[in-house]
Protein backbone atom coordinates (compact mmCIF):
# COMPACT_ATOMS: atom_id res chain seq x y z
CA UNK A 1 0.00 0.00 0.00
CA UNK A 2 1.15 3.52 -0.75
CA UNK A 3 0.52 6.77 1.02
CA UNK A 4 -2.01 9.38 -0.13
CA UNK A 5 -0.10 11.19 -2.87
CA UNK A 6 -2.49 13.57 -4.60
CA UNK A 7 -6.02 14.82 -5.20
CA UNK A 8 -6.89 11.70 -7.19
CA UNK A 9 -6.12 9.56 -4.13
CA UNK A 10 -8.31 11.81 -1.99
CA UNK A 11 -11.11 11.55 -4.56
CA UNK A 12 -10.89 7.75 -4.31
CA UNK A 13 -11.14 7.94 -0.51
CA UNK A 14 -14.10 10.31 -0.56
CA UNK A 15 -15.93 8.32 -3.25
CA UNK A 16 -15.55 5.04 -1.35
CA UNK A 17 -16.35 6.80 1.93
CA UNK A 18 -19.66 8.05 0.54
CA UNK A 19 -20.58 4.58 -0.68
CA UNK A 20 -20.29 3.47 2.96
CA UNK A 21 -22.20 6.48 4.31
CA UNK A 22 -25.07 6.05 1.86
CA UNK A 23 -25.48 2.37 2.80
CA UNK A 24 -25.46 3.09 6.53
CA UNK A 25 -28.93 3.44 8.05
CA UNK A 26 -27.59 5.50 10.95
CA UNK A 27 -26.21 8.34 8.79
CA UNK A 28 -27.60 8.09 5.27
CA UNK A 29 -30.54 10.38 6.06
CA UNK A 30 -28.13 13.33 6.26
CA UNK A 31 -27.45 12.94 2.54
CA UNK A 32 -31.00 12.38 1.25
CA UNK A 33 -31.36 15.85 -0.26
CA UNK A 34 -27.94 15.70 -1.92
CA UNK A 35 -28.81 12.39 -3.56
CA UNK A 36 -32.42 13.34 -4.36
CA UNK A 37 -31.29 16.54 -6.09
CA UNK A 38 -28.56 14.71 -8.03
CA UNK A 39 -25.80 16.72 -6.32
CA UNK A 40 -23.74 13.78 -5.07
CA UNK A 41 -20.99 14.08 -7.70
CA UNK A 42 -20.61 17.81 -7.03
CA UNK A 43 -20.66 17.19 -3.28
CA UNK A 44 -17.89 14.59 -3.59
CA UNK A 45 -15.80 17.10 -5.56
CA UNK A 46 -16.35 19.74 -2.87
CA UNK A 47 -15.40 17.36 -0.08
CA UNK A 48 -12.37 16.26 -2.10
CA UNK A 49 -11.31 19.91 -2.38
CA UNK A 50 -11.72 20.29 1.39
CA UNK A 51 -9.48 17.32 2.16
CA UNK A 52 -6.99 18.26 -0.56
CA UNK A 53 -6.59 21.58 1.23
CA UNK A 54 -6.10 19.87 4.57
CA UNK A 55 -3.55 17.34 3.34
CA UNK A 56 -1.71 19.32 0.66
CA UNK A 57 -2.32 22.95 1.66
CA UNK A 58 -4.15 23.84 -1.53
CA UNK A 59 -6.63 26.67 -1.80
CA UNK A 60 -9.25 24.79 -3.84
CA UNK A 61 -11.77 24.91 -0.99
CA UNK A 62 -12.88 28.48 -0.25
CA UNK A 63 -16.06 27.87 1.75
CA UNK A 64 -17.12 27.70 5.37
CA UNK A 65 -17.32 23.96 6.02
CA UNK A 66 -19.24 24.42 9.25
CA UNK A 67 -22.13 26.52 7.91
CA UNK A 68 -24.01 23.91 5.83
CA UNK A 69 -23.74 21.43 8.69
CA UNK A 70 -25.14 23.94 11.17
CA UNK A 71 -28.07 24.57 8.84
CA UNK A 72 -28.69 20.84 8.36
CA UNK A 73 -28.46 20.33 12.13
CA UNK A 74 -31.57 22.49 12.52
CA UNK A 75 -33.71 19.81 10.85
CA UNK A 76 -31.61 16.66 11.16
CA UNK A 77 -29.82 16.72 14.49
CA UNK A 78 -26.27 15.42 14.58
CA UNK A 79 -25.52 13.26 17.62
CA UNK A 80 -22.34 11.74 18.99
CA UNK A 81 -23.11 8.37 17.41
CA UNK A 82 -23.33 10.04 13.98
CA UNK A 83 -19.88 11.57 14.37
CA UNK A 84 -18.49 8.27 15.63
CA UNK A 85 -19.91 6.39 12.64
CA UNK A 86 -18.65 9.07 10.20
CA UNK A 87 -15.18 8.79 11.71
CA UNK A 88 -15.24 4.99 11.65
CA UNK A 89 -16.17 4.92 7.95
CA UNK A 90 -13.55 7.55 7.10
CA UNK A 91 -10.80 5.72 8.99
CA UNK A 92 -11.72 2.33 7.53
CA UNK A 93 -11.74 3.76 4.01
CA UNK A 94 -8.25 5.18 4.46
CA UNK A 95 -6.88 2.04 6.13
CA UNK A 96 -8.28 -0.14 3.33
CA UNK A 97 -6.53 1.87 0.62
CA UNK A 98 -3.51 3.74 2.01
CA UNK A 99 -0.71 3.62 4.53
CA UNK A 100 1.76 6.34 5.43
CA UNK A 101 2.26 9.82 6.83
CA UNK A 102 -0.55 11.52 4.87
CA UNK A 103 -2.92 8.65 5.64
CA UNK A 104 -2.22 9.08 9.34
CA UNK A 105 -2.58 12.85 9.04
CA UNK A 106 -5.96 12.43 7.34
CA UNK A 107 -7.22 10.23 10.18
CA UNK A 108 -5.92 12.62 12.83
CA UNK A 109 -7.48 15.62 11.10
CA UNK A 110 -10.76 13.74 10.66
CA UNK A 111 -10.88 13.19 14.41
CA UNK A 112 -10.29 16.93 14.91
CA UNK A 113 -12.99 17.88 12.39
CA UNK A 114 -15.51 15.51 13.97
CA UNK A 115 -14.70 16.75 17.48
CA UNK A 116 -14.95 20.44 16.56
CA UNK A 117 -18.18 19.95 14.63
CA UNK A 118 -19.73 17.96 17.46
CA UNK A 119 -18.84 20.67 19.99
CA UNK A 120 -20.14 23.49 17.80
CA UNK A 121 -23.41 21.69 17.10
CA UNK A 122 -24.10 21.21 20.80
CA UNK A 123 -23.99 24.93 21.55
Amino acid sequence: MTDILNREDIHLIISEFYVKLLKDDLVKHFFEDIVKNDHLAAHIETVTDFWNGILFNTTDYQRNAMQPHLILNQTKVFKKEHFNRWLAHFTTTIDTNFKGEKAELAKTRALSVATIMEIKMRT
